[in-house]
């Protein structure tokens, strides 16, 4: 075979292989630089996490309903927020009820409430009773109600709770009792005030 005919097939061989590995190659696979850094906003420095702000959850509408009326005084009203910071005080005000720990329970009532509460730990001390409560389940807090008379907000909010009570009579046995409760608890606040916690008003039976 002429020699300039080995060379003319060689060529074609080597073009078909060369164009080969170019389709195997030369294609993009998976995700590429430039698709991340489209994603960029102009002048964020790169390397540098951009993270989204995460949208509020959505308000229910039993909830807004509720809410409507303070709202309509105060539109920086949260009731979600509010709802969050009344769990925590129903479950620091039974707690701190339980072992008698006035100091806790004073900032977080209104003054007739204080004496109720008081008098009542005072008669229980007096008798020699003691008590320790365990909350079983995170309490359920719905926003039942709220108002506005003046300047003072109020909010009444209905909790289911699971409590487990352990009572010591004197000198007896302890005592433990499972029970389930339903109350409304209505706080209240000065609207425009510096101090902007709310304080319990009043405790009333629900329906579970």
């Amino acid at each position: 075979m002429p020699q300039q005919f080995q060379i003319v097939i060689f060529a074609a061989i080597a073009a078909v292989v060369l164009f080969s590995l170019y389709n195997v190659l030369g294609k993009k696979v998976g995700r590429q630089p430039e698709d991340n850094a489209a994603k960029i906003p102009p002048g964020v420095p790169p390397g540098e996490i951009v993270q989204q702000p995460k949208a509020p959850p959505p308000v229910d509408p039993a909830t807004a309903a509720a809410a409507a009326p303070l709202k309509a005084r105060d539109p920086a009203f949260d009731p979600l927020r509010f709802l969050e910071g009344a769990r925590t005080a129903y479950e620091t005000i039974v707690r701190a009820y339980a072992a008698g720990d006035a100091a806790a329970l004073r900032p977080l009532l209104t003054a007739p409430v204080m004496a109720s509460f008081e008098a009542a730990m005072i008669d229980r001390a007096a008798r020699g009773d003691r008590e320790e409560v365990e909350i079983i389940h995170g309490p359920r807090a719905d926003l039942d109600a709220t108002s506005t008379d003046g300047d003072r907000a109020s909010a009444r909010v209905r909790f289911l709770a699971e409590l487990r009570s352990r009572v010591v009579h004197g000198e007896g046995e302890p005592v433990v009792e499972e029970r389930r409760t339903a109350e409304h608890w209505t706080f209240e606040r000065t609207l425009g005030a510096s101090d902007p916690n709310w304080v319990l008003a009043r405790v009333e039976p629900a329906e579970a």
